[in-house]
């Protein structure tokens, strides 16, 4: 006897792996660009923070600027680099679409997404906490709460710290795509 479509998981209800692919390919390329507007959001709007407060007279000033922490700096640097490289990783996506058997590109993609998660979780976790001792401060180490007189200052690096963690949250979702890309393959 011969084996029917059916009895092979052929019918009608699989879905062609080249489309399936190609269709995780374009979500690929989609949340390449979300995350990229997302990191590079958050870098320049963590760089073009500053607040300047008088102090009894105008000629005495408090100033608060994003360089004035290192975490911060570093912050900024960590967003700039991960979507440097969200750009230029479009293309590789880009090709990704148009072939959409190609592994070694998805395995490369993998890694280098793993690599810059590393490194934007790394700043974007450091710059949270000193966000949060701005916020509470903690009176053990005499760290005030700096919110209550640079408002608007802490308003900027609370929301550019939200495009950087979105950032992380699309890294995660493209590693698993791309993973899940790749084992299907096989």
């Amino acid at each position: 006897m011969k084996a029917g479509p059916i009895e092979l998981g052929e019918g009608r209800r699989s879905a062609p792996k080249a489309a399936v692919n190609r269709g995780v390919a374009i979500l690929d390329f989609i949340l390449r660009i979300l995350a990229f507007i997302g990191t590079l959001g958050s870098a320049i709007s963590m760089a073009t923070t500053n607040e300047t407060l008088p102090f009894f007279t105008r000629f005495i000033r408090f100033r608060a600027e994003y360089d004035d922490l290192p975490t911060f700096t570093f912050f900024v640097v960590a967003n700039g680099v991960v979507s440097a490289y969200l750009l230029f990783s479009l293309p590789l996506s880009i090709f990704n679409i148009v072939r959409s058997k190609a592994q070694n590109s998805r395995i490369l993609l993998i890694i280098l997404d793993t690599a810059m998660l590393g490194l934007l979780s790394a700043g974007a976790s450091a710059a949270a906490a000193i966000v949060y001792l701005a916020h509470r401060g903690n009176v053990r180490t005499n760290w005030f709460a700096i919110c209550q007189q640079f408002n608007s200052f802490c308003e900027r690096i609370s929301g550019s710290l939200i495009g950087s963690f979105i950032g992380v949250v699309v890294l995660i979702l493209l590693i698993s795509l791309s993973a899940v890309a790749v084992s299907r393959h096989k």
